[in-house]
């Protein structure tokens, strides 16, 4: 268990967002829970995992020991018509970084957040979700964080939540002029042989890529993906040759 998933039991127990509370957001002083009670059978190995994955397993860029930008991500799974599911975001395209990149909900920790050594990566990735997608943080059950990693080219040092949408909620790109579509994806068409390749940037870096949903997914957001399926349990073989290239751009 996480240092921030021990805090966090300790100050809320039970289930995140419950009506009538405010711990997803707020002052650093309000309850946040972690629990992974309730949960569908199909979350529940990946909720075990989390709970032992150590960084390396997860990615080869790890925090430094000193400097980075604390920022969190939100990886929040419902249920929809095709079954289980992911939400993800795609920037716009007209951003100057990253331009058209599909990503999880998320951003930096603000000062209100609380400490980014506890319980401040689960406050801010419920608070930025709600900020770029209008989604209800009432309405998710946070039920494991993973290891902090490192994103060099930003400097972000990222703490992944993993969030159950107990309740869900309508959702939208609030600002259109950063995101230019929210969407969902399902976790049958990620783990699909069919959509999976590796994408292969001209720097010489390559990694998992997901084709769904008319997105290209790759980078952090399609490694941590990768890792996931890897762990709960949902990965398929799949054809690792199979190559899609990025532009300088990218």
């Amino acid at each position: 268990m996480t240092r921030a998933e021990q805090d966090a039991r300790q100050e809320g127990g039970g289930h995140a967002g419950k009506a009538g509370t405010s711990g997803w957001a707020g002052t650093a002083g309000t309850a946040v829970a972690v629990s992974d009670e309730g949960l569908p059978a199909w979350l529940r190995p990946l909720a075990r995992a989390a709970r032992t994955i150590a960084p390396e397993q997860l990615s080869r860029f790890l925090p430094p020991e000193e400097g980075g930008r604390q920022a969190a991500v939100l990886i929040l799974f419902g249920e929809g018509d095709r079954g289980p599911e992911l939400l993800l975001m795609e920037r716009a395209g007209s951003l100057r970084s990253h331009a058209g990149q599909p990503s999880f909900p998320g951003g930096a920790l603000d000062p209100e957040d609380g400490d980014p050594a506890t319980t401040g990566p689960l406050r801010a990735a419920l608070r930025e979700a709600e900020e770029e997608t209008g989604l209800d943080p009432a309405g998710v059950q946070i039920f494991g964080v993973l290891p902090r990693l490192y994103i060099p080219v930003s400097g972000f040092v990222v703490t992944p939540v993993l969030g159950w949408w107990r309740s869900p909620s309508p959702f939208r790109a609030v600002d259109p002029a950063e995101t230019a579509r929210v969407f969902t994806v399902p976790v049958a068409d990620l783990t699909d042989p069919a959509n999976r390749a590796t994408a292969i940037h001209p720097s010489g870096h390559h990694g998992p890529a997901f084709l769904v949903e008319s997105a290209l997914v790759w980078g952090f957001t399609a490694g941590v993906i990768d890792r996931i399926a890897h762990f709960a349990g949902w990965e398929r073989p799949w054809d690792r040759t199979r190559q899609v290239p990025l532009d300088w751009r990218s």
